[in-house]
C-alpha cells in the first residue's frame, strides 16, 4: 500500500434510498469512525455510480433495494475496477446475503443497524485499509463479523464462474489477483488474497505461505523431504505445495 495513503483518512460514501435512514447511519459512522471522512449520501444508484467514478472513494455502504440501479448491480460494476472501492451492504433484507459475499462484500449489515455490529465492520475495513487500530470503540468485544464465504466469483470477459469453496484445492497470490485452483482447471479472482482469507472459513483454509491458501480438505499428506523442507501432497491435483517454516508446526502431526 502506498505509505501516503496510509497518512491519510479513509474516505467513505453511503448509498441508501431512504434519506432518513442514510442520515442515521451517517451519524452513527460519525461515532464508530470518527477519523473517517464522508464524501456524501446519495439516494439512488445511478446517481451513487457516478459519484463512486468520480470522488473514488475507499468504503461504499450500500443498500440493495433502490430504485434504478440496485445495490448488488451497483457492486458488480465496481469489481472491474483496477482499485475498486470496498463495499459494505446495509439492507433490511436478510436472503441476500450469500450474493453479496459472492460480490467480495466486506461485510452484510442487517438495518437497523446496532452499534457494536457496525464497530465489528469498522474494525475491519481498518484493517482492510491498511489502518492503526486505535483505543474506543475499536477495544469493544464484538460478535462474528461474518458468515464465511461458500463460493467465489470469478469472471472472463461476459463469463462469471460460481466456484463453490469447497472445490477450492489451494488459492496463490499474483499481484492484484488470486489465482484459484481447482481439481479441473484454474480461475483468477481479482482480489487479494488477504482479503479472501479473512472471508474463508478458518477451520478449512489455511496459509502455508505468504501466498498461498490452501483447503484442508484438498490435502493428502505432509511429507519432509531429503533437505528437510515440508511439502503437501494433495488430493485432486498432482503438484507439491511447498510449506514455509512459519507454517510448519501446523503440520508436523498430520
Amino acid at each position: 500500500m502506498n505509505p501516503a495513503a496510509l497518512s491519510s483518512p479513509a474516505r467513505y460514501l453511503i448509498v441508501d434510498d431512504e434519506p432518513r435512514l442514510a442520515e442515521r447511519l451517517a451519524q452513527r459512522l460519525a461515532v464508530a469512525w470518527p477519523e473517517a471522512a464522508c464524501l456524501g449520501l446519495w439516494h439512488d444508484g445511478l446517481s451513487a455510480s457516478q459519484a463512486i467514478d468520480q470522488l473514488t472513494p475507499d468504503v461504499v455502504f450500500l443498500d440493495i433495494r433502490m430504485p434504478g440501479l440496485d445495490g448488488l448491480l451497483l457492486a458488480q460494476s465496481q469489481l472491474d475496477k483496477v482499485q475498486p472501492p470496498r463495499i459494505v451492504f446495509v439492507t433490511a433484507y436478510q436472503e441476500h446475503a450469500l450474493e453479496a459475499f459472492g460480490l467480495a462484500a466486506v461485510d452484510y449489515l442487517c438495518k437497523p443497524v446496532d452499534p457494536l455490529r457496525l464497530a465489528a465492520t469498522v474494525k475491519r475495513l481498518k484493517a482492510l485499509l491498511g489502518e492503526p487500530a486505535l483505543r474506543g470503540v475499536d477495544a469493544m468485544p464484538t460478535p462474528p463479523i461474518n458468515p464465511p464465504l461458500h463460493y467465489l466469483r470469478a469472471g472472463s470477459g461476459d463469463t462469471v464462474t460460481l466456484i463453490p469453496t469447497e472445490d477450492i484445492v489451494y488459492l496463490e497470490a499474483a499481484d492484484k489477483y488470486v489465482r484459484v485452483l481447482t481439481a479441473t482447471g484454474e480461475h483468477w479472482v481479482r482480489a487479494s488474497l488477504k482479503t479472501l482469507h479473512a472471508q474463508l472459513d478458518a477451520t478449512h483454509f489455511c496459509l502455508i505461505h505468504r501466498s498461498v491458501l490452501v483447503n484442508l480438505r484438498q490435502v493428502r499428506a505432509a511429507h519432509r523431504d531429503e533437505r528437510g523442507k515440508w511439502q503437501l501432497s494433495l488430493i485432486a491435483r498432482a503438484e507439491l505445495l511447498p510449506v514455509s517454516a512459519q507454517y510448519v508446526h501446523l503440520f508436523k502431526q498430520m
